[in-house]
């Protein structure tokens, strides 16, 4: 028998620690990270998440079998677009104002969209029983919105501007008082809110639970957008794209299966929020939401100035860059 020294003993199993090492690094999936919040404004990202639990993922089984995806829930725009900063995640679904804010704020170095998600699903409600009707009304009123500075909140202060009403951050004819959306119902119900400006499911919250009704709606408002990292893009533009076409193919498939694809979001966002949500909520959301890839530069310059004009946002800057989809 053939006797091995020590060192030929050590150099052998370097060697094959050395080649497992690279067997197992070629076998390790690519793994991509995408920010969501848990919403029915958010269907494309709560039905993604849903299916990667499952191990059925939408996602993965357009993006190759070598790809991982992670989800990664957020409650607030700001945190996911500072989790992008930091490299946390690679992409993440978020309303027009936190990703405008992150533009100007990296002064256009750090993000890009993607795509269009959902418009609509944001609407001023008031109670069923009030006699508030116009913008006069609100005088000396307090209107609740979800976040200082939220897309929301800078359309109830552009809305009430444009009516003729003053509105400053710490008063003015109308007090927008920032509040948290799970708090607005019980404040809704016992009066320390004369209205609330928010967006759904909350609407329809306020509305079935809280006996509201409806006075402005914004049908065309843009309420979710698909971004990316600059830095995925510079990386792996491949990917961006094929992540890109993934969410507007489930787009178009939620579109064309409404009842199917509302189901998935409220099986969803039951497993996510560990409460059951009802599909009466879900399908109330769902008629006031229309979920489309296409998002207009215009209506993000347009809202651009009222956050300017809110004093919200301290500068502007061409949003070209934004909306070109490279690095």
């Amino acid at each position: 028998m053939q006797r091995f020294t020590p060192r030929f003993h050590v150099l052998w199993i370097g060697l094959v620690a050395l080649l497992s090492g690279a067997t197992l690094c070629a076998a390790a999936p690519v793994v991509l990270r995408i920010g969501y919040f848990p919403n029915v404004t958010h269907a494309q990202g709560v039905i993604g998440a849903a299916g990667t639990r499952a191990k059925a993922g939408w996602f993965e089984q357009r993006l190759g079998p070598e790809m991982a995806v992670q989800w990664f829930p957020f409650n607030a725009g700001p945190s996911a677009m500072e989790s992008i900063f930091a490299g946390s995640i690679d992409a993440t679904y978020v309303g027009p104002n936190p990703a405008l804010n992150a533009y100007i704020k990296s002064k256009g170095e750090e993000i890009r969209i993607l795509a269009g998600s959902a418009q609509g699903g944001a609407a001023l409600v008031v109670p069923g029983e009030s006699k508030l009707a116009k913008a006069d009304d609100f005088r000396g009123k307090k209107v609740g919105t979800p976040q200082l500075g939220n897309t929301q909140d800078v359309a109830a202060r552009a809305w009430f501007r444009g009516q003729g009403l003053k509105v400053t951050l710490t008063g003015g004819d109308v007090m927008v008082v920032p509040t948290p959306n799970p708090d607005q119902l019980g404040l809704f119900q016992t009066g320390q809110l004369d209205a609330v400006w928010t967006v759904e499911p909350w609407v329809s919250r306020l509305v079935l639970e809280g006996k509201g009704r409806v006075l402005v709606e914004e049908k065309d408002a843009v309420t979710t957008i698909l971004v990316a990292s600059v830095k995925l893009l510079k990386e792996r533009p491949e990917l961006a794209e094929q992540l890109r076409a993934a969410h507007v193919e489930l787009t178009e498939w939620i579109n064309a299966h409404p009842e199917e694809a509302k189901e998935k979001v409220r099986a969803g966002l039951s497993a996510e929020t560990r409460r059951e949500i009802s599909g009466s909520l879900v399908a109330a959301a769902w008629a006031r939401l229309t979920f489309t890839d296409k998002v207009e530069a215009a209506v993000l310059e347009r809202f651009m100035s009222d956050a300017q004009a809110a004093g919200l946002l301290k500068q502007t800057m061409p949003l070209d860059r934004l909306f070109s989809g490279k690095p």
